[in-house]
This record gives C-alpha cells, structure tokens and sequence, in this order.
C-alpha cells in the first residue's frame, strides 16, 4: 500500500515517460514558410495554357465560321439558279464523307430549320454514292471545284489510348496518396530520401536558459557550439571537433529538451530527424536515407544533425531471434561508414538521444563516432529547484510559494514530471477561480502526481476503513522508531490510483548507495501494515500483496547481487540473459547448484522473517500510539508528519476544519444513492441483532 520512490530495486521499471517531443510542422499551425508564389506562379502558368488553347481553337474554327449548313434541298435550289454559286471546295472525311463548301456572288436568304437566315457562304453534306452525279452537275453548271481532305486519324489514335492514358493517371494518383499517407509527399520515387527537419532561425528558439537541472550536459554542449562559432582558436592547438554526442538518461530527463536548446544557440544549420524515420517498409530504404542526411549535412557544413532514439536504428548487430534483420543492420552499417568511415565528414556533428544505451552496438559507441558520451541524469534538490523556476516563470505564484520545499518533497520526480506537476498546480488554481497558485495546489498537485488521483465516489465499508487505517499506520509507526528508515511526508487512507490507502516517505538526503542497515529498514516498515492487521484484527488481507512483493524482490537482491548475506557471503548468484533485439531480461540462467538455490531461498525467507517479527515487536511495544493514530486517520483521512509528531509527543491536534455538511457536499449525487440504499439494507439486520 505504501508507495517508495526508489529506483534502485525496480531498475529500469520506475522510468518514467519521456518529455513530450515537439514538432516544429504542427499540424494543425499554419506553415510560416508556406511558398506562396510557387501557387501563384502555377496558377497563371495553367491560365496561360487554357488562354492559349482556346485562341488555337479559334483560328482553327474561323474559316468554319463563315460557312452556314444548309439542307440537301435548300442546296439544290441555290444550285438550279444559274451563276448562283461561283466557286466550291469539296472536304472529304476519313469516313468516306463529303462536305460541299461555296461561295455565293450575293447574299442570298436560305431556311435553316424553321428560320430565314441571309448567308454568303454554305456548307452541305453530301454522302458519298451521290458525289459523282454531284460532280458531272457542277461541270454543266460550270461551278469551280476543288477536292481536299480533311484527315482525323490523330483523334482516332487518342480516343485509342484514352483508357490506358486514364489507368496510368489514376495509378500515378494512387500511389501519390498511399506515399503521402506514410507521411511523404515529394513523389512517387522519393522513400529513399531523408525526412530530416532543417530548423530555422525564424521558428521558436528554446536557449540554454530555458534548460535546468542538467549543468554538466549544458556544459559539454556548450564547447561544440564554441568549437562551431569559432573552430581556430581549438585548431591552432592541435584539437579536432567532436564527431558525436551521446546523451544517455532515464526517460523525461531533458535529452531532447538540450537537442532543441542547442538548435537555437549554434546559429548553425540544424537538423532533427527519429530513428524510426529510417525506418520503411522496402528493403534499403534506411540506408538511403543515411546517405542523402548525409549529403544534406556535407552541403551545410558546418552543421549539427540530431537522431532521437537513436536505439530504434543502432541496435546491436546480430541480435533478435532467429538471427539480425538484414534492413535494420544495412541502416546501422551506413550510419557507422558516413559517421566515421573511408571519407571524413568535417564538420558535421551528430547529437543522438537514446535511454536504452546498452542495447546500442559497440561501434556506434566508440571514440571516433561518439567521442562523448554525456548522462543526463534524474536531478538533485538544486536541479529540482531550477526546472521548477523555468516552469513557473509564466505563472502567476502567490508569495507564500516556497520552490525550495517543493523540491525537497519531490526527489526521484525527473524535469518532465515537474512540468506536469506544475501544469497540474495551474490547472488546480484555475478549477478553483483563483487569481495566483498557492502552495497548497502545489501540494494537492503534489499527492496526484506522486500517489495517485483520489477516488472519492468509491465506496468503502467502515470495516475496511478500519483495516486500511490500522495497515497504514502500521507502517508510518514502525518507520518512525527506526532510525535508519526514511521520514514518513504524509499517510492518508482516501482510495488513490489502484490503493486504498498510501504511505509516502521522504528522504532526508539524496541517496545513491544504500546499505545493509537501510535495506532491512525498508523491508521492516513495508511489513509494519501486514503486521498491525495480524496485531489488531488477528487476520490477514489482500493489502499487503504489494508491501510483501516490494520486500521479497530487495531481500532476494541482497542475497543474490549485493552480498548481503553472511551465510551465502560476497558472490553474484544468477546470470541475466537479455535478449537485446527484445530489449528486456528474458530468464536469468541458473548457474548454481540446487543445494544453493535452497539456501538462497532460506536466507530469503530468514530476512522477511526477521523484519517481520522487528516489526510486531516495535507495534506491540506501541500499542497505545497505533490505537490513537489509527483513530487519528480515520476522522482526519489525511495525516501530514507535522501531525504524526505531534500525537506522538501526546499533544492534542486542533479541531477539523472542514464541517460535515461541507464533506457531504463534496460526494457525489450518484454516491449518495448507493449510500443511502446501502444504509437502508443494513438496518433490519442491525435492529435484529439488537
């Protein structure tokens, strides 16, 4: 039930979640270097050629123009009235078709369809069995004739390919659409191109001011930039710039944070890209990729490129089951050849980011690739305090908000967890209509970020209020009277997360190292609820589930990692095997004989045992300050270490502030029901009983 914030035992299960990545091309921000005379010049560059076709069509069309089609029998008649028509041009059509085109020496009033219409010039058709009998009657009329022929194979031979010219339109949009779904829209042949970000001056620049909590990674960091904005005063002694920067930490850290900081302080050309965007679905994808980021790079030189997570690419080779994937170690081999291969790249230095280092392949990892490889760790109460001071700048604080005791309460928190605890604070404050954040939406966003939301519509019996209180002073008692164990910050039994009571401790000191004594401290005060249950109650409940399990795995680590055990003495029992590719511990390989593993599990056992029996022991020599406490937290719910001192010391604590009317207010509508009906079915049998 109670919740510690170390590390140290859990190993990489505690990390915590990464700092949010920005993208500099949001979606839904309007692009500032969106070209818009590229639009523009392609909008009369279209107009120009639709003008012009239309033009075309005109000219072609204007010697049709002046020709009016006439019927067969209106031709006839023009044609029966002697010195009528002077001259003629017979079209023929590829189809065997004749078209009788004439000039007439006056205008002359013909019928077209139901109209009189004056015409000059007329245009007939005339099918091809009556052409000769045609042609003797221009001869007697003595009308001058000429044939020509109008050819249209042209259109045939389009109108032939229009379907397949329409098949290859529609597949060339096809595949536009499904390489612009997966995220690229240069064209149909461009995957082997790097997706890498050019950052510009003009986008939002984050400074090294803008950073907290990561002194000697800003430090590091701050040398390449000098050797970039001026490399002669290194080059004149001989020093030669850093190819790569490693920076390795706990996720939420501030890895990429520092990249972006760099980006706005370097003044040089900057580019991001993911590992995961080498990354494709056809084979050597990635590794063109590296290639072109590199090209891109060697144009711009110097330059920084940055690759965040990186492990994504730079896994070691040869790993997975079943042997390495091809594609992913052809990406790695590019990157190792363009970072430090037969042709030198000066000038460009590669920043990654990455908090699985040691699933990296050695030869990324070596002098001449990453010169230097820089831990951006979980900071310290100073480190605390600066991150809390760049998130709080743009926050209205009350004068009472102390940053310095906020971080002292909040060791193990990395800077993205702080920024949400400030975020959190904020939104608190404006929940409540207040014009500044005061400590105490600190501290309530304080208890949410580090022991859960509290769930107040879950409804809990008072015979499991009851267990839950004596559990969780169980522990905070047996923490208090040992010495080595950790301050007890705050105990409260309202449900939060997944637990419906929680005990968290502070520690006086960073801690880095952790001793014997330490150690069974922590397994003695985790055992103090299990214990106080089996005190008052005489049973056991599924409670300390948690409790047992966190004091089983630092026992079982003492006996088989740290030595612990005078039985077993100084050896290292178990080798890890870890699958690389898969990136967890599989199996540990048993490499020791069964008489061991009994004794290993016997000295287990002896530490739980007696921690356990040091915990009932400190309980039943204080059995007076459990009862009081345990009444304490079960009208309170909520006991600070200020309070837990003073009942200890047998000083009265003042009265509660809230009344009940107003907790009755805080439950909700739909809980009081089932409250109210819950009541209503206890009543007979409580009655009956009497």
């Amino acid at each position: 039930m109670d919740k510690k914030y170390h590390n140290f035992f859990n190993g990489d299960d505690n990390k915590r979640g990464n700092s949010p990545k920005r993208n500099n091309n949001e979606p839904n921000k309007p692009d500032e270097n969106f070209d818009w005379s590229k639009i523009i010049r392609m909008v009369f560059g279209w107009g120009a050629v639709i003008v012009a076709a239309v033009i075309i069509m005109q000219l072609f069309r204007s010697g049709a123009e002046n020709y009016v089609e006439i019927s067969y029998g209106e031709y006839e008649k023009l044609l029966n009235q002697p010195g009528k028509i002077l001259s003629a041009k017979v079209t023929k059509k590829d189809i065997n078709d004749y078209f009788f085109q004439a000039e007439l020496n006056s205008e002359t009033t013909v019928k077209v369809g139901n109209r009189d219409v004056t015409v000059k010039a007329i245009s007939v058709y005339i099918p091809e069995p009556l052409i000769k009998e045609q042609e003797i009657l221009w001869k007697e009329k003595q009308i001058a004739y000429t044939f020509e022929k109008d050819s249209t194979e042209w259109l045939n031979v389009i109108i032939g390919f229009l379907p397949w010219i329409l098949i290859i339109a529609i597949w060339i949009i096809i595949m536009r659409r499904m390489q612009g779904q997966g995220g690229g829209t240069r064209g149909i042949f461009s995957f082997g191109k790097s997706k890498a970000k050019l950052i510009t001056p003009s986008s939002k620049r984050v400074t090294f001011k803008d950073v907290a909590g990561a002194d000697e990674a800003k430090l590091e960091l701050e040398e390449i930039i000098e050797f970039l904005k001026e490399p002669s005063k290194f080059q004149k002694l001989g020093g030669k710039i850093p190819r790569g920067v490693l920076l390795l930490g706990p996720p939420g850290t501030g890895k990429t944070l520092l990249a972006r900081a760099v980006a706005g302080e370097a003044g040089v050309p900057f580019f991001s890209i993911s590992g995961a965007d080498f990354v494709e679905m056809f084979v050597g994808v990635g590794a063109s990729r590296v290639r072109d980021l590199f090209d891109q790079g060697k144009k711009h030189a110097p330059c920084i490129i940055f690759i965040d997570e990186i492990d994504a690419v730079g896994r070691h080779r040869g790993a997975g089951l079943g042997g390495g994937h091809d594609e992913r170690e052809q990406t790695l081999n590019q990157l190792l050849v363009e970072m430090d291969g037969f042709e030198q790249n000066s000038g460009v230095i590669i920043i990654a980011a990455t908090n699985r280092p040691d699933v990296l392949d050695p030869a990324l990892l070596r002098p001449g690739r990453f010169d230097r490889q820089v831990v951006v760790d979980r900071p310290d109460v100073k480190g605390r305090e600066g991150i809390l001071k760049v998130h709080t700048r743009n926050i209205p604080l009350s004068e009472k908000v102390n940053l310095e005791i906020l971080a002292k309460g909040t060791p193990g928190l990395a800077g993205a967890e702080l920024a949400n605890l400030v975020n959190e604070a904020a939104l608190l404050a404006a929940r409540k209509n207040k014009k500044k954040v005061e400590m105490s939406d600190f501290e309530e966003a304080k208890d949410k970020v580090m022991m859960g939301m509290e769930r107040k519509s879950l409804i809990i019996s008072e015979e499991e209020k009851k267990t839950t209180a004596y559990h969780e002073i169980g522990h905070v008692l047996v923490a208090r009277m040992i010495p080595e164990a950790d301050p007890v910050h705050k105990v409260t039994i309202i449900p939060r997360g997944r637990a419906l009571g929680v005990t968290s401790y502070l520690p006086i000191d960073e801690k880095h190292t952790y001793s014997k004594e330490y150690l069974e401290a922590m397994i003695t005060y985790a055992l103090g609820g299990r214990a106080a249950e089996k005190l008052i109650f005489n049973h056991f409940t599924t409670g300390a589930g948690n409790d047992i399990e966190k004091a089983t795995n630092i026992a079982r680590k003492m006996v088989c990692e740290w030595g612990m055990s005078e039985k077993l003495g100084p050896l290292s029992y178990g080798a890890k095997q870890e699958e690389i590719f898969l990136g967890r511990e599989i199996q540990k390989h048993r490499d020791y004989s069964e008489k061991t593993a009994i004794e290993i599990d016997e000295e287990v056992k002896s530490i739980i045992r007696k921690a356990e029996n040091r915990a009932e022991q400190i309980l039943k020599d204080n059995i007076e300050l459990l009862h009081k406490l345990s009444k304490e937290l079960l009208e309170r719910e909520i006991l600070d270490a200020e309070e837990i001192d003073s009942i200890i010391k047998g000083m009265e604590l003042p009265p509660i502030k809230k009344s009940k009317d107003n907790l009755e207010e805080e439950i909700p509508d739909h809980v009081k029901k089932l409250m109210e009906q819950r009541n209503k079915k206890e009543t007979p049998a409580d009655n009956e009983s009497n």
